[in-house]
């Protein structure tokens, strides 16, 4: 009599997640340092009562935050999304700096990080000493020309190769970038804004514009400088990188044809 072996496929899921990245070494899993995905899969692997492996939507740095960062993972169970419940028991195994807002089924072969349409960065600095957010913003003690800064941006949206702003000796195949859409807004009376939009970053980049905007903002570095520094493409002439506590990835948009 014969008998037939079925191999039971997986379903494959989006988390949505969001957290404080102030106690954390970035995203990624590394040896010896605690990471946010090391939690989530710690989390979910218990919960589920199976071993989870995440795959995020990139890398990032030690202090940067997030309120929308996405990751997929597999699991033998197949109506995850449908648990009403499970979003609320996950969140209260994870500690108060993570949390996850949404599970949705996606298509077996989406990816978070490679079908990523595009990726929306957020920085946040304040004017005035703020002691309830000296872990989200960056406190400056004057007032830069967000007008100037404003110019800078239409000036970096007609480039799409942003050598000058990305780290050094990373593994990046390719520094080219297409920017959506970058600005700078008021939005309180001591909170400055600045926002920007891209199909991809590289690492640092975002930090290492923010800095260099600054510069141009305080008059330290003029509009026609700040164009040189792209166009030499080279991580020297940019301005430092702002520090990673005002960062936050805000949003990340996929094609609708992956969710199921």
């Amino acid at each position: 009599m014969l008998k037939f072996c079925v191999q039971r496929v997986n379903s494959r899921y989006f988390i949505n997640i969001m957290f404080r990245g102030t106690h954390y070494h970035g995203w990624q899993k590394q040896p010896g340092s605690l990471s946010v995905q090391e939690v989530i899969e710690d989390a979910l692997s218990v919960i589920l009562r199976e071993k989870v492996s995440l795959t995020g939507a990139g890398r990032t740095d030690t202090g940067v935050h997030s309120s929308s960062y996405f990751a997929h993972f597999d699991s033998s169970h197949h109506e995850l999304h449908s648990n009403k419940g499970l979003v609320k028991r996950i969140n209260k195994y994870l500690p108060c700096d993570i949390a996850v807002s949404e599970i949705r089924k996606v298509n077996n072969d989406a990816h978070a990080r490679f079908n990523a349409i595009s990726r929306t960065y957020k920085y946040f600095i304040v004017t005035r000493k703020d002691p309830f957010r000296t872990e989200t913003a960056w406190y400056i003690d004057y007032l830069p020309d967000t007008g100037l800064m404003n110019k800078a941006c239409q000036i970096l949206m007609e480039y799409n190769d942003f050598t000058s702003f990305a780290r050094l000796h990373s593994n990046a195949k390719t520094n080219i970038c297409r920017i959506f859409e970058a600005g700078w807004t008021y939005e309180a009376d001591s909170l400055i804004v600045f926002t920007i939009t891209a199909d991809r970053f590289l690492r640092n980049m975002v930090r290492a514009i923010t800095g260099t905007m600054i510069d141009v903002g305080r008059g330290k570095t003029s509009l026609e400088e700040f164009r040189r520094i792209i166009e030499d493409k080279n991580r020297g002439r940019a301005g430092k990188s702002a520090p990673a506590c005002g960062l936050f990835l805000t949003d990340i948009r996929y094609p609708e044809d992956i969710f199921s």
